[in-house]
């Protein structure tokens, strides 16, 4: 664990001793490594929903900043890290990425999707906003723009000419990736409309898991 020694002459077994009592004395349980913001803001805003406190329950919702960088996170959380209990979120785009880290981080070879689960690991089809428009169906997912100012915006979007051949589903996928910080704040906002008796499959699991 040469990430923990940092050059300066402690070995990385020690080093991975220290981190390991730093995070049991902080009550660090499980890490839940995520795509991105918006995954993290729906998954804490579910907890919320089911009246859970992660934090409180020693659990970390971690945005990897792009599925490319699951590696480095696994090496720094998982069995030669912390070594505390794992748990992830991605989209089906980015599956092969997690797969390889898991493979690579000790957790298993030749991973298959339900090994992922087993592992606490579940896919978005096709990602998180696709997952929450069909719970929500697009009628509903309307209103919620309505209801927070930008159906009109919204509207205007539809008319561009690069959109008019997409169907409804896809118009509302990219106009929540159109603006810094959107995503974030239509999973947060969507996750609130959820009748927590449908949710999406990944996100009901995933909680369960953890």
């Amino acid at each position: 664990m040469e990430w923990a020694a940092d050059g300066r002459g402690v070995s990385a077994t020690t080093a991975a001793a220290a981190a390991r009592e730093l995070a049991a004395d902080a009550g660090l349980r499980t890490v839940v490594l995520v795509e991105g913001v918006s995954d993290q803001a729906a998954l804490e805003a579910l907890a919320e929903r089911q009246h859970r406190n992660l934090a409180a329950e020693g659990i970390a919702v971690v945005p990897l900043g792009g599925a490319t960088s699951i590696g480095r996170f696994l090496n720094l959380v998982g069995p030669e890290g912390l070594d505390v209990g794992l748990a992830g979120l991605c989209d089906v785009g980015e599956e092969h990425h997690f797969r390889r880290g898991l493979e690579r981080a000790g957790l298993g070879s030749r991973i298959t999707r339900a090994d992922m689960e087993s592992l606490g690991f579940y896919v978005c089809e096709a990602d998180l906003e696709d997952e929450l428009i069909r719970a929500l169906g697009t009628a509903r997912v309307q209103e919620v723009f309505d209801g927070q100012g930008d159906l009109r915006t919204f509207r205007t979007f539809q008319r561009q000419p690069a959109q008019r051949e997409r169907t409804v589903e896809q118009q509302l996928q990219r106009f929540m990736g159109t603006i810094s910080g959107r995503k974030a704040h239509y999973a947060r906002a969507l996750v609130n409309d959820l009748d927590l008796a449908r949710l999406p499959r990944p996100l009901d699991r995933l909680l369960a898991h953890v």
